[in-house]
């Protein structure tokens, strides 16, 4: 009769000439970090620092605690989220008309275009919000014939400066990131639509504009995020967004520094909400290049807490 074969692992050859010779257990011994626990423990204390500092300043966190979700505060801020949206949302659109005008063949469309880019890129937009702020000076009434026709002062509202001014400077910055990701997308694609018989028209907007998309997106979202921020300086011509709403109070009750945190506050609050947007924005448009997508927040927290958690065979 033949012998039966051990199932136990430890029983078992190693090899050919090994003569029944059991494997070795292997070790596995991690490699000690000791540069990032103290680089971890370096930042923990600064930040402690840091927070002590302004625990023992002249402030009072009991002003900002009570005047967070202040109706004036709350009215500011959704006219910060709404004159944002409405800004990105021409600066996207004028970008993309005027992307187009500059990779045009036509002299000029792309002339006119590259001097809207030139100008709105080259020009503050403090000073834009204040020409904008200050076009009555210019031109009394805005008149467009049978169209219409009426006094600057009352066409140009804070919210229509407020829009002019970050729009137009969006748009100039849109349209070199919508530039840019249109020509990323091979030429090849163009040429294989244009044989097929479909339109240069057709070709931009089912071709090349929605794999263009994953080059545009991640930086569209940081102009949208630094949109938020930008959007404190209307308040410069009388439009009450957050900044302006929070600086009112302050001024009125004496507590200027305390409704700067309040703005603060909400300021991270809005980038830290559309920044999460973003990512999964970011990680749609990437399906398509990326055959493994990275892990969300969430996995990589998992991931790392996992870590310090000891496999049953180191424990044994």
């Amino acid at each position: 009769m033949t012998d039966k074969i051990s199932k136990d692992p430890a029983a078992a050859p190693a090899g050919p000439g090994a003569s029944g010779t059991p494997y070795e257990a292997i070790k596995a011994i991690p490699v000690r970090h000791y540069g990032r626990w103290v680089s971890a423990v370096v930042v923990v204390v600064l930040l402690g620092w840091l927070i002590y500092a302004f625990s023992q300043g002249d402030v009072i966190w009991a002003t900002v605690r009570d005047k967070v979700f202040d109706p004036s505060v709350i009215s500011g801020l959704w006219n910060t989220i709404i004159i944002s949206v409405a800004s990105m949302a021409l600066g996207l659109v004028l970008g993309i008309l005027f992307a187009v005008m500059r990779l045009s063949k036509n002299p000029v469309t792309g002339a006119v275009a590259w001097l809207y880019i030139w100008f709105f890129r080259g020009t503050p937009v403090y000073v834009q919000l204040l020409v904008w702020f200050n076009l009555s000076l210019i031109f009394h009434y805005i008149n467009l014939g049978p169209i219409y026709k009426n006094e600057t002062v009352d066409v140009m509202t804070p919210f229509m400066v407020a829009l002019l001014g970050l729009g137009l400077n969006e748009g100039a910055y849109m349209a070199e990131i919508v530039r840019a990701g249109i020509q990323s997308v091979d030429e090849g694609q163009t040429e294989a639509a244009h044989a097929l018989g479909m339109s240069q028209t057709k070709t931009m907007g089912r071709i090349v504009l929605p794999q263009a998309m994953r080059v545009i997106v991640p930086p569209t979202g940081n102009e949208f995020i630094n949109m938020l921020k930008t959007s404190s300086l209307v308040s410069a011509v009388q439009y009450t967004e957050l900044l302006r709403a929070s600086s009112n109070i302050g001024n009125t009750a004496g507590a200027v520094m305390e409704m700067l945190f309040v703005a603060s506050i909400w300021y991270l609050a809005l980038t830290s909400v559309f920044s999460v947007g973003q990512y999964y924005l970011e990680r749609r448009f990437a399906r398509g290049s990326t055959r493994n997508l990275p892990p969300t927040p969430l996995q990589r927290i998992k991931a790392n807490l996992t870590t310090f958690k000891r496999s049953p065979e180191a424990a044994a």
